[in-house]
Parts: structure tokens; sequence; C-alpha cells
């Protein structure tokens, strides 16, 4: 049986910071964005929810998603995995708007949906009625707007942390810790939806013959059920797969990094072992395995340089601009022969 995500009432930044945060596991905070105007719109009704959207958005494009009623709400790939089963553009919010009024009615209607939509260049005018009281003003973060029909987005996880806010149309949420992701057959790395890769089982009716582990993986779930004004609390790589469950449905999310500036994404480290450790016979493989644990994966108490002075760490020395600068120099030669 499947797990329901831990959830509390009346959370403030001290005890999300405190508690919740170090946990490094999700939790729903229920109501905790219920006096927002668009929670409030959205409970009288989606034309007038889509009416406040409508004026606030700017003629900006952004990527929409349509699938044909056939597909069910489930955006994926085609059968070759080279190919998707729906359709992608780009196109103002508000094209978008239009589509989901027109088929808001409909048995059985295509599927629409826009993901990520970022309010600074496409809704500005909401930044302001929509505020985080758990993060700290000086925090960087990305806000964006998630909309659409009865869709679902595949399981995939996100590098930034993230607080996924519903304005409009329940969503159910099933989560995964990091370590089942060989259970959960993901897709290919650098051919992806919308960037990040995603499983390709179909949570509604897995085909547990072409992907048997996924069984095991279910045992390990958790599930959040979201109303407007809920807001869910994922942590930085934790699998998720997204159902909106009525015809009409909306998100506010907020995605930061508790990261320095410096740092790209790690994602790119993983490309550059394809290069440098994959084909490595084993025995090598884990050696470099046991290397890269001392110098990067050590418990943060533990310096392997502790035993070296401080100004002959070299590249292993605390990161400045000159640090940095001649780390990309030291890679950029190899990678550019």
């Amino acid at each position: 049986m499947t797990r329901a995500v831990p959830e509390h009432e009346g959370v403030d930044r001290a005890f999300f910071e405190s508690v919740i945060v170090p946990a490094g596991r999700p939790a729903v905070l229920r109501n905790l964005v219920s006096d927002w105007p668009m929670v409030q719109l959205g409970r009288t009704s989606t034309a007038a929810l889509s009416a406040h959207i409508r004026a606030a958005a700017t003629d900006a494009p952004t990527p929409i998603w349509s699938g044909a009623p056939e597909i069910e709400g489930r955006f994926s790939y085609g059968d070759d995995l080279k190919s998707f089963n729906h359709t992608q553009e780009n196109a103002p919010l508000a094209t978008l708007l239009d589509r989901l009024a027109a088929h808001h009615d409909d048995p059985r209607p295509p599927g629409f949906y826009a993901g990520g939509v970022p309010f600074r260049p496409c809704l500005p005018g909401l930044l302001a009625e929509t505020p985080m009281p758990l993060l700290d003003t000086s925090t960087q973060r990305r806000t964006s707007l998630w909309i659409g029909n009865r869709v679902r987005t595949a399981c995939h996880w996100d590098l930034p942390q993230n607080l996924a806010c519903v304005v409009a149309g329940r969503r159910r949420f099933t989560l995964f810790p990091t370590d089942q992701i060989a259970n959960l057959y993901i897709g290919p790395v650098d051919f992806t939806l919308s960037g990040q890769p995603t499983s390709l089982v179909d949570f509604d009716k897995p085909d547990l013959d072409r992907y048997p582990r996924f069984a095991e993986a279910l045992k390990h779930a958790e599930i959040a059920e979201l109303a407007p004004g809920d807001v869910l609390y994922m942590p930085s790589l934790w699998f998720h797969h997204v159902e909106s469950l009525d015809p009409f449905g909306a998100m506010v999310n907020f995605w930061w990094r508790d990261a320095p500036d410096y740092m790209t994404a790690p994602i790119f480290t993983l490309l550059h072992g394809l290069m440098t450790l994959r084909d490595l016979n084993h025995r090598e493989r884990q050696a470099w395995r046991v290397i890269f644990d001392h110098y990067l994966f050590r418990p943060d108490d533990q310096d392997p340089m502790a035993h070296i002075p401080t100004d002959a760490r070299g590249l292993f020395s605390a990161m400045t601009p000159e640090i940095e600068r001649r780390l990309k120099a030291t890679l950029i030669g190899p990678l550019s022969r």
C-alpha cells in the first residue's frame, strides 16, 4: 500500500527551515496559500480565474503542448522514443486559455498544457499577489505557472527544491526517493519532453511485463492529494509524477537552489563521465568510485585536503573567480580535442 506524504498545518518559515527542509522528505502544507487572489478566484469559477490570468498575461510566447483525446492526457514519447505523442508550439498564454475554454465541457477533450511558464516575462503582474512566506526575500527563485486540463506529467526529477502551490483543480503527486531510479525505467537522457529525463511507465496502466521492476518502485511511493490552497514541498531530485484531476487545473511553483552561484548542473558531470568513466572495465570503475567518494561524496566534516597547506591546494582550494577560471580552462582543453 502506498503511503501518504506527511501533512502539516500552520507552517511558518522558522518551522519550514528548521524541521521540514532538513528532513529531506516531501511534505504537504495544507492551506498555506489559501489567501492568494488566484485561489479565491479559482474557487469562484474557472472563468473568473482564467480572466484574471488573461488580464495579467503578456504576449510573450511560452511552450504549449496539445495532444489528441486518444492519449488521455498522458504526454509522452512516440513508440520509437525519437518523437513525441503530442505537439509542442510557442504561443502566448492567451492561446492556451482559449483552447481550454473551448473544450472545457467536452466529455473527451484533447489534452492542453503549459508548464513552467515564467512569471517575469509572461505574468509579471501576478508576482506581487503570489508571495511565498517560507522563503527569505533574498532567496533567488523562479516563479512559474502550470496550467491545463485533465493531463498527466511523466515522472521525473528536478534539480532545484520546489514548493508547488495548487490554485485551481485537484492534483495528485506520486513521489519516489532518488534511489528508485532503476525501478522507474527512465527514458532518453538527452532527448526529453521538456528538459528532464522521464519515466517510460504509464502510471495509469503500468505494463509490468515490460517494466517489471516498477512493482518494486510502487512499494516506495508516497502520494500527495492537493486541493486549491495546498502546497507540496519537494526536495531536490525526488521523482514525481503529477496528475491534474479536474477539467481545469492551475498551479504556481517556486524553484530555488541552496548552492553557490558558480555551480552548474551536475548532469553535465554525468555526461562528461560518458567520455571518462563509463567504458572502463569494472575494476577500474570501482576504483574511481573510491576516489570520487574520497574527494567529492565525503561527509561534510571530512576534508580530503586537510593535510595540505591552504596555499598549496591548487584547484582543490576554496572556490574563487580565479580557481573557477582555471578549472574551466583545464576542462575545456581535453574537451576541445
